[in-house]
């Protein structure tokens, strides 16, 4: 299993186009055979900060994932345009469920 954790910071007052992308994308990423969870969050401090939190069932799941067309188009296409800060790490489940 491999846990993706990705952080989004906003250009100033993007959020709510942001929160409305997102809303699609995860809709479309949780529909993937290899998706095991796919969660996007908002800051309850800054609306302009998210908080994504992905599980996918091996590497290729995420790498098919990351070549999806709902990832080219919602992430690539429009949200990284709206976009300040954008980091993500990869974990490796110590125990499996």
């Amino acid at each position: 299993m491999v846990t993706v954790v990705a952080f989004y910071r906003a250009h100033p007052g993007r959020g709510d186009q942001i929160a409305d992308i997102l809303t699609k994308h995860v809709a479309a990423t949780r529909a993937e055979a290899g998706c095991l969870q796919f969660d996007a969050c908002r800051s309850q401090d800054d609306p302009d900060e998210f908080l994504l939190y992905e599980s996918y069932r091996d590497e290729a799941a995420f790498d098919a994932h990351r070549r999806s067309p709902h990832f080219l188009r919602y992430i690539e296409g429009e949200v990284v345009s709206l976009l300040n800060e954008r980091t993500w790490h990869r974990y490796d489940q110590i125990v499996d469920p």
